[in-house]
């Protein structure tokens, strides 16, 4: 399969830091990259790898303040998806996340979603998807779970098996650690046979599904506890 090559502007909106600062990584060879001529290109696989080896180092930072999921997580959040397309699919979600309190604008949401995605793919491989956004109209993070009845096959997953779950997250904007702190347990976590077995299985019944997210959930949100009080941390390695 042919890799993408990215420029300095789509590694920065990718980032979410400025071009002036993946500029600076490329220079100090702190991030993966190479030139042609005198222009910086960056193979997508490997930023994303180096975004997973940054995030497997299970480092809490000093002002990591933990949002309770748990408390905002509903039976509404659970959406049964009977599409084989992303871009139903992602809509679907977006539609369902935009009606959560914690979204001020869904437009919004639902465009940053979409412009995500056609930056790089989220599937995350094993059947995974996780897109994710921070916004400035978004109040707190929130989450929405898609699972799918059938195979979704448009995802461009790396290692081509087809998209089954879909963790759709939106966070504010100033909430950037816990934003890849969340982002990097569910990508863990998720990598688990039995327990994406068991969430796909469950594609009838939606309290089986709810009790579920919700145990995972819980683990996540006292994981950071534990974290703010100075006890062990959770395992965020991407397996």
């Amino acid at each position: 399969m042919t890799e993408d090559i990215l420029t300095i502007e789509e590694v920065a909106k990718y980032l979410r830091v400025s071009e002036r600062t993946v500029y600076d990584w490329a220079q100090k060879g702190e991030i993966p990259s190479g030139k042609i001529g005198t222009v910086w290109r960056f193979k997508k696989t490997e930023i994303e790898r180096w975004v997973n080896d940054r995030l497997s180092l299970n480092k809490i930072a000093p002002d990591f303040s933990p949002v309770h999921v748990l408390s905002s997580f509903s039976p509404a959040r659970i959406v049964f998806l009977d599409t084989p397309y992303k871009v139903d699919a992602l809509w679907t979600l977006s539609e369902n996340l935009g009606s959560a309190p914690q979204v001020k604008d869904s437009k919004i949401l639902l465009e940053e979603i979409q412009r995500r995605e056609e930056l790089m793919s989220t599937a995350i491989g094993q059947g995974i998807a996780i897109p994710h956004v921070r916004l400035m109209s978004v109040s707190d993070l929130v989450l929405s779970v898609g699972i799918g009845r059938v195979d979704i096959t448009d995802f461009s997953p790396l290692d081509d098996i087809p998209v089954r779950l879909i963790f759709m997250i939106a966070a504010a904007y100033n909430q950037h650690t816990y934003y890849l702190q969340t982002l990097s347990f569910f990508s863990s976590k998720l990598k688990n046979k039995n327990l994406r077995n068991s969430l796909i299985e469950s594609s009838k019944e939606i309290m089986e599904a709810l009790d579920i997210i919700n145990n995972l959930i819980l683990s996540l949100d006292n994981a950071a506890d534990n974290a703010k009080s100075g006890g062990p941390g959770p395992s965020l390695g991407i397996l």
